[in-house]
Order: C-alpha cells, then sequence, then structure tokens
C-alpha cells in the first residue's frame, strides 16, 4: 500500500515541472559540480526547493528544538506581502516549497492561504506539524488549499512515553488530527495531502516501533517514517541516544567520544540547490542553521536574488568547500 501512494505522489509531482524549473535545476547541477574544485563557480541560480518558517513560536517544549528549549509560545509570523513577494519572485523556478523550520506552522493563521497562494503558483507544497491544533474545520481547509503533503509528528503510541519528548502536547490529539485529514479527504474524493507519520526514535521510545506500524496502518496513513534524532550534547552520550544502531546518527570512536556517523565532505549540494527563509524574513543557508547565526540577509530589504547571488552567500559557499567542519551546525549534519 505505501509503495502505491508513494508511486502517487511521485506522479502528482510532476505536473509541477516547467522547462524554467528543469533550466534552473541544471543550472544548480552545473554550478555545483563546477564548484568542487574549491573554488565556487557563480552562475545566477535560485534554490529549487525553499524552507519558509510560517511561525517561529510553538506550543511545545520539545526538549532538543531551539524554540522548544526557550518555551517561546508567542512570537513572529511571516509577513504575508512579504511571503507573496517571494513566491512570485520564485514561482518559475521554484519546485517544493516546504512551509515550516523551527515554530508550528498551524499557529499562523494565514497558512491556509499560503499553501493556497503556492499552490495556485504550481509550486509542490508540504508541511509538518504536531497537530496540536488540527480540529475538523482546519483539516478541512488543509485538504481544499491544495497541500501535497502533510507530516505529522508522533513519537510513541501511548501518551506516557510520547510526552516524554513532545512536552506538554496530547497524543490523542495528534491522533485525531490524522482521522480528521483522511476523513475530509474521503469526503471531498481528495488523493492529497499525503500523509506522513514522522516517528523520531529515542531511547524512551525505542520499544514501541512496533506498534507504531500498527497503529500507522489502523490510521490509514500513507506513510510511516522512522527518523534519527539530531541530538546538541552528544559527544559524551545523550539519554535520548537510541540503543538502535540503524536509528542512531552517532556512534563511539576509538577516544570514547560519540560523533556523527555521516561523513564530513567539504561541499554540501543543499547549498546550492536549497535555502531557509525565517518568519522575520532572513535568508539561511540551511534548515541546520536553527538559530539564523548565518543569514545572509533580509528578504524586507532585499530581493531573493540578490541575495542568493551575493557575495556573502559566494564566501560562504567558498567556506564549505576549504573546510565544512568549521562550522558547528555543518558537525551534526546528516546531508553528504
Amino acid at each position: 500500500m505505501h509503495l502505491i501512494s508513494d508511486l502517487k505522489i511521485v506522479l502528482r509531482s510532476f505536473k509541477y515541472i516547467s522547462i524554467s524549473k528543469l533550466k534552473n535545476l541544471f543550472r544548480i547541477l552545473f554550478s555545483y559540480l563546477a564548484s568542487r574544485n574549491k573554488r565556487v563557480f557563480n552562475n545566477n541560480t535560485l534554490p529549487f526547493f525553499l524552507s519558509i518558517e510560517p511561525s517561529d513560536f510553538c506550543q511545545l517544549q520539545c526538549p532538543e528544538c531551539p524554540v522548544g528549549v526557550s518555551k517561546r509560545k508567542h512570537g513572529t509570523n511571516i509577513d504575508f506581502d512579504l511571503y507573496k513577494n517571494i513566491i512570485d519572485e520564485l514561482k518559475s523556478t521554484l519546485f517544493h516549497l516546504i512551509l515550516y523550520f523551527q515554530g508550528e506552522p498551524l499557529l499562523n493563521k494565514n497558512l491556509i492561504n499560503m499553501i493556497a497562494y503556492a499552490h495556485k503558483s504550481r509550486i509542490f507544497t508540504s508541511t509538518s506539524t504536531n497537530a496540536q491544533l488540527l480540529n475538523s474545520e482546519l483539516a478541512r481547509q488543509i485538504v481544499e488549499s491544495g497541500l501535497d503533503k502533510l507530516i505529522i509528528s508522533m513519537d510513541g503510541i501511548t501518551q506516557e512515553v510520547y510526552e516524554k519528548y513532545r512536552i506538554g502536547g496530547k497524543l490523542a490529539l495528534a491522533i485525531k488530527g490524522v482521522e480528521e485529514v483522511n476523513y475530509w479527504k474521503d469526503q471531498l474524493k481528495s488523493e492529497t495531502p499525503f500523509v506522513e507519520i514522522q516517528f523520531i526514535v529515542f531511547k524512551t521510545n525505542e520499544h514501541q516501533l512496533k506498534e507504531m506500524k500498527l497503529l500507522a496502518n489502523k490510521l490509514h496513513v500513507n506513510r510511516l517514517t522512522f527518523k534519527t534524532a539530531q541530538l546538541y550534547d552528544f559527544e559524551n552520550g545523550n539519554s535520548l541516544l537510541t540503543s538502535i544502531k540503524k536509528y542512531a546518527r552517532y556512534s563511539l570512536n576509538s577516544n570514547g567520544k560519540y560523533e556523527i556517523k555521516t561523513k564530513l565532505n567539504n561541499h554540501c549540494f543543499r547549498l546550492w540547490s536549497g535555502a531557509v527563509v525565517s518568519a522575520k524574513g532572513d535568508y539561511l543557508p540551511c534548515c541546520f542553521d536553527k538559530n539564523g547565526i548565518h543569514a545572509f540577509g533580509n528578504l524586507k530589504t532585499e530581493s531573493f536574488s540578490a541575495i542568493s547571488n551575493s557575495k556573502k552567500t559566494f564566501d560562504f559557499r567558498t567556506s564549505i568547500l576549504q573546510n565544512r567542519k568549521q562550522f558547528e551546525m555543518c558537525r551534526n549534519c546528516t546531508s553528504k
């Protein structure tokens, strides 16, 4: 069943492809490959995929999330006019828009309008949510908006286990959210959004993987993904680090310290093919820059193209090619 669902979403994504988007992708690939000789080749590319943060705050207090740790329940929603300007500038080259970064997207009252605007601009859209606000009315609006993919976080099959990470959250609400979306997909005879449950594997929930598969089947989701956990304090071990090697990003080295298992090469395709825009309008290199330390500029005062091809962006890419390990965010990154 999951293979059929995966095939359907791949086939659906073809409708968002255009000649201009393919040309941009080829320019990205050429620029990236030409830059592998340690010197950036710049040919005025724009991102093929983009994350835009609808809101930079959240109701939950997840211990490995910067927003959760800060307990920030109020903050900034991205300005809708700014958002439309970004979409208008990029719609001829942008293939995938991810409406998520750090905060909870459903806290932005304009989220449905954001999805619909991108959908009408022929851009594949996805978002990720803790689903605490996903009631029947909002589920209906999401289905009607044209959203292509919806990821719902569900890191446990009992409230006791779920709340060990999703502090302040209710498992019952997440389950109800899935049910509401599927109900409205059926009522409106819509194949979208593609619904994926994302289960981050921790030491606290690793014993529930089998039961999670059963729950996902019962809920009739399109996909269940077991995701490795990004941990900030991992060198000396972490109480959340799973003992299942397949789902652990880190392994013990010969010095008795934990290190990320991914080989850190001095290049990164994500830095060429994508970007992130925070709720405040900052243009960030990627989703691992969670605190916005390496912002290239702000889209309230500059165009996307100007920042994307600026000297600051150029210099950062060059520094990645020379020594990627110098950046803390890269030392905890799984991208090759």
